[in-house]
Order: C-alpha cells, then structure tokens, then sequence
C-alpha cells in the first residue's frame, strides 16, 4: 500500500494544522497552549507552521485550512 498524501506528514506537523483548527478568545491563550500542548516555543512553531502551509502534504491534508492559512499570511504581507 502507497503512502497518501495525508500520512506523509509527520505527527508534528498533523498537531500543528490540528492546532490552527482552535479558536483563541484572549490575547497569549494561543501562545501559552503552543508551550503546554505541544511543548515547542512559540517562535519556533510559527517557523515551523510557515514552512508547513507552503508544502503540497499539508495543502493535501487540510485544503481549506491551508488556503485560509495562506491567504492570512499574504494579507500580513501586504500592511
């Protein structure tokens, strides 16, 4: 049996799209969790979560969410 594109990501990179799922409520909600749930510094995951969005796995894995993701970060870009 081939690999789909869905299990070629590795168990971080599921946590971390997964993760960009939930909704913060409070400014530092989100940081403090990266740390508690998925023991990473913040900075260290945001890096890890730009590289993540531009790889054809992820885009397989959660197509809205990618483009979501994508599109958040290009509109960053562009202030």
């Amino acid at each position: 049996m081939e690999p789909t594109e869905e299990s070629s990501l590795d168990e971080l990179s599921q946590k971390i799209l997964h993760f960009e799922t939930q909704h913060w409520k409070y400014a530092g909600a989100k940081e403090a969790a990266i740390t508690e749930q998925l023991g990473i510094q913040p900075v260290h995951y945001y890096q890890l979560l730009n590289r993540l969005i531009d790889t054809d796995q992820a885009l397989a894995f959660d197509p809205m969410l990618i483009k979501r993701l994508r599109d958040k970060r290009s509109s960053r870009k562009r202030i």
